[in-house]
């Protein structure tokens, strides 16, 4: 899991507007800072043994270092996110990457945060909604990609996407923060059948959840000492970078990198119900 990603370089990363409630354009990222906090996320995961696959971000695009809002990708399929309307410029560069790369490529019908708000874990799929996400994405997800699809929903924008509340360790292992989902989503995941490390909010609030595993090695923000201890506890190797600059756009070390190899566990079509569903 998460051993191809893409990444986007954060050259013309800025805060032109406010689609998050950490966003201020009276508050913006010192270039250099962002640069060189962007490049030792790209280089950790090189060191981790993961390939890293570039693209180059557009001057009018100054959110496309966060990746992971651009698609959801398994099984050689692609579904483009659907983002708030400032981000859409973005979508069509991910549309030329990817198919240039061979993906198939589909549009998302309804709003999508594209990975965001769509964790794989083993044949689940973890997808958030009501916030970035309209629930009938859940459905189409379902069918292109195989997936058990898992819909859970954050508390409040302060989790405007899922990957803020919850991070996927290892395919029989998730953290989360419960003050951070509803009453009901927190229910959900515990009746997975999942082993569930729960995260002080304190430390979710520093962006901890949003991390990227490959099984064996976290790569995560620092500031969340009681997290990564832990996860070291548990056998893991957990690697801490800085993200304060990337933080004032509202993104941290997952939302930098969009996975290419997460594999489609069925064929198409197979799992178009949802757990829970009401």
């Amino acid at each position: 899991m998460n051993t191809e990603l893409l990444m986007c370089d954060a050259e013309n990363f800025r805060v032109d507007y406010v689609i998050n409630p950490y966003m201020d354009t009276g508050r913006q990222p010192d270039p250099v800072a962002a640069l060189a906090e962007h490049e030792t996320i790209a280089k950790t995961h090189l060191a981790a043994g993961r390939t890293v696959r570039f693209m180059k971000s557009a001057p009018e695009c100054p959110d496309m270092v966060y990746t992971a809002n651009g698609a959801l990708v398994g099984g050689g399929r692609a579904v483009l996110g659907d983002p708030p309307g400032p981000r859409r410029p973005e979508i069509p560069y991910f549309r030329t990457w990817l198919t240039a790369h061979g993906f198939d490529v589909h549009d998302a019908p309804y709003p999508f945060s594209g990975q965001g708000d769509a964790l794989v874990c083993g044949p689940l799929l973890l997808a958030g909604h009501g916030r970035r996400t309209d629930r009938r994405m859940h459905a189409v997800l379902a069918d292109l990609f195989g997936y058990e699809v898992v819909p859970l929903r954050t508390a409040s924008e302060q989790w405007y996407d899922l990957d803020l509340a919850v991070g996927v360790i290892d395919e029989r292992t998730l953290a989360h923060c419960p003050q951070a989902l509803t009453a009901d989503s927190v229910h959900r995941l515990r009746d997975l059948g999942l082993d569930l490390v729960e995260v002080p909010v304190e430390e979710a609030a520093s962006f901890a959840l949003n991390l990227v595993s490959d099984g064996t090695t976290v790569t995560m923000t620092t500031g969340a000492p009681r997290f990564a201890a832990e996860l070291r506890e548990r056998g893991k190797d957990v690697i801490e970078l800085d993200t304060t600059e990337l933080r004032k756009g509202g993104g941290g070390v997952r939302c930098t990198a969009l996975t290419l190899d997460n594999p489609a566990p069925a064929g198409p079509g197979t799992h178009t119900t949802e757990r829970d569903r009401p």
